[in-house]
């Protein structure tokens, strides 16, 4: 039974003022988005393909990623390999079979970004450069630049749509809601604007089909290492629009996140786990490494064991963070214990900093800390949904017209904890594979029917506190009680007063989701990968299928337990 009322069934919003068509809409700009509009386009070049992003072209959270995209490239590396890394970082929640089309696709997709002008790092050899972070056994992390991977496969991906002026991209676009035909399918979007000219504020797109590739959630809380315009969007117009989402509950916690101080709010600098793939270790407040004996991998081991143990540690101890250790990196092991010139050492460190994490060094810095020479405050912060709209292998949901890719989706590849440097690949496997189905089944066009959907807006003032509530009763740690606390504070929230804007809609879409991922944890009374539950610390086999969420008739969110998903016997064994 649902603790809260309903939520609204579409975002108050003047008339469209401008009214435009395309064939195909795509919204949002990172890896996922580009990818699905350049191969829709070079699979027909004749459709009119449309490009909405909320900032600018070359923004989103793509470009912040640091580690890499993961794919068996190295030798003696198999799709096999990675396959097994994945299911056991997923706890028993994955779909074996998108798993292994991510695998199995995975290797071609990036050589096709490199082929597409993306400059990953190489050896002095013309070797690609390949490292290894949690959960995985082989090198396969590809990466540029050293930490900034994102950066370049944006870079080269926004170039490449630049040069196809086919593709039409409007920018600074907040998706409102879809639009929807007489069989509940996909007739258009609703957009805001901000901008000069003929798309200004609120219009309408007649469309035959929208993919969603806007994004994940991290504004839901307090600290994330998502930029500012992950508020979910994607998440809540599918909702609203009759889509099913999938295992919200499963958000992961990244652990190493810088500590900037006890009231810092909204992104936070992410330290990549490859800091850790190189050699740096996690430290208490005495020194010790506690990492050992944790897990076989030790501080290689998969996020959420790493998160988990890093908040073990703060609580027993009473601290606000714990420590990461990286002043030895580019040191020889031959010569880390020898006595030798600190400068000289001093010097070996920051050039391997300089050269492998330019990035993250300088933002260290910015921040007041030296990785050279000082240990980095570190805590876990959210920084990944592994769940979202429900999707089949080719990037359908469950409304006729609409597909997803890419962090907004659930494709079934993460489980219950995304492997590390996995969602790049994931964005890029399954965008690819929406392109090469959705010329092919596009609706006929269709006009829109009035939405006769309750509306509402919460003010952009609550976004605070639902982000503080969701924090410490929704985050690393949960428990019966303060879930039931959490859905009552989002239920008082009140939505009919707020006058409509960029700041109430994000509001709106974060009280929306927010509410399906608080029900979705309070259904699932186990632990299993990033869903932590301290009233039930063990991981029970009876509950490996998924959470659905969706909107019912009377505009409250529903949750039900849905199939159980194919699991692998590796999985079994796996510590939640």
């Amino acid at each position: 039974m649902s603790l809260h009322r309903p939520v609204p069934g579409r975002l108050r919003a003047p008339a469209p003022g401008w009214t435009t068509r395309a064939d195909v809409v795509v919204v949002g700009s990172g890896i996922a988005g580009l990818t699905a509009a350049l191969r829709i386009h070079a699979a027909d070049p004749a459709l009119r393909l449309l490009v909405v992003t909320k900032d600018v072209l070359a923004a989103g959270s793509t470009q912040w990623a640091q580690g890499g995209i993961a794919a068996a490239l190295g030798p003696g590396d198999t799709p096999e390999q990675h396959e097994r890394d994945t299911l056991v970082a997923g706890a028993g929640a994955c779909d074996v079979e998108a798993v292994r089309v991510l695998v199995t696709e995975g290797p071609e997709a990036v050589h096709e970004l490199i082929a597409l002008g993306t400059q990953f790092d190489h050896h002095p050899d013309g070797e690609l450069s390949l490292t290894r972070e949690g959960g995985h056994h082989r090198d396969r992390i590809a990466h540029a630049g050293g930490d900034a991977t994102g950066a370049e496969i944006q870079r080269a991906l926004t170039a490449a749509v630049e040069r196809a002026p086919e593709i039409e991209v409007i920018q600074h676009a907040l998706a409102v809601d879809l639009l929807r035909a007489a069989d509940g399918g996909v007739a258009g979007l609703t957009l805001h604007v901000l901008g000069e000219g003929q798309h200004d504020g609120v219009g309408a797109v007649h469309c035959r089909a929208v993919v969603l590739a806007s994004g994940g959630l991290g504004q839901v809380f307090s600290q994330s290492t998502n930029p500012s315009v992950s508020t979910g969007d994607g998440m809540a117009v599918a909702m609203r629009a009759g889509a099913r989402l999938r295992d919200l509950e499963f958000v992961q916690f990244h652990p190493t996140v810088m500590w900037l101080g006890p009231d810092s709010q909204g992104q936070q600098p992410l330290i990549s786990e490859a800091v850790r793939g190189e050699g740096a270790f996690l430290v208490d407040f005495e020194g010790n490494r506690f990492m050992h004996g944790e897990h076989p991998l030790g501080d290689l081991a998969p996020r959420d064991v790493v998160a988990k143990a890093i908040t073990r540690r703060m609580m027993e101890s009473g601290k606000p963070h714990m420590w990461l250790d990286a002043r030895h990196l580019g040191v020889p092991a031959s010569e880390a214990s020898r006595p030798g010139d600190r400068g000289d050492r001093e010097a070996i460190v920051t050039r391997f900093w300089e050269r492998r994490f330019p990035t993250i060094l300088r933002v260290c810095r910015e921040h007041g800390v030296d990785p050279v020479t000082e240990l980095v405050p570190v805590a876990p912060a959210q920084h990944y949904a592994s769940g979202g709209v429900a999707t089949d292998l080719w990037g359908r949901t469950t409304v006729p017209g609409l597909y997803a890719t890419g962090e907004v989706a659930c494709s079934g590849v993460h489980g219950a904890n995304r492997l590390a440097s996995n969602s790049l690949l994931e964005g890029l496997v399954f965008s690819r594979r929406i392109a090469d189905v959705l010329p092919g089944e596009l609706r006929p066009w269709a006009d829109p029917v009035p939405d006769r959907r309750p509306e509402g807006l919460v003010s952009g003032d609550r976004r605070r506190s639902m982000q503080e509530t969701m924090t410490t009763r929704v985050g690393v740690l949960r428990h019966a009680a303060g879930l039931t606390d959490a859905l009552a504070l989002l239920g008082s929230l009140d939505h009919g007063e707020a006058e409509a804007g960029t700041a109430a809609w994000e509001t709106t879409n974060l009280l929306t989701v927010s509410t399906a991922l608080a029900e979705a944890a309070a259904l699932r009374t186990e632990t299993r990968g990033s869903h932590w539950r301290e009233d039930h610390p063990d991981r029970d086999e009876a509950r490996a299928g998924h959470v659905d969420s969706w909107l019912d008739a009377d505009g409250r969110v529903a949750v039900e337990w849905v199939h159980s998903p194919s699991t692998d016997p590796t999985t079994s064994e796996v510590s939640a």
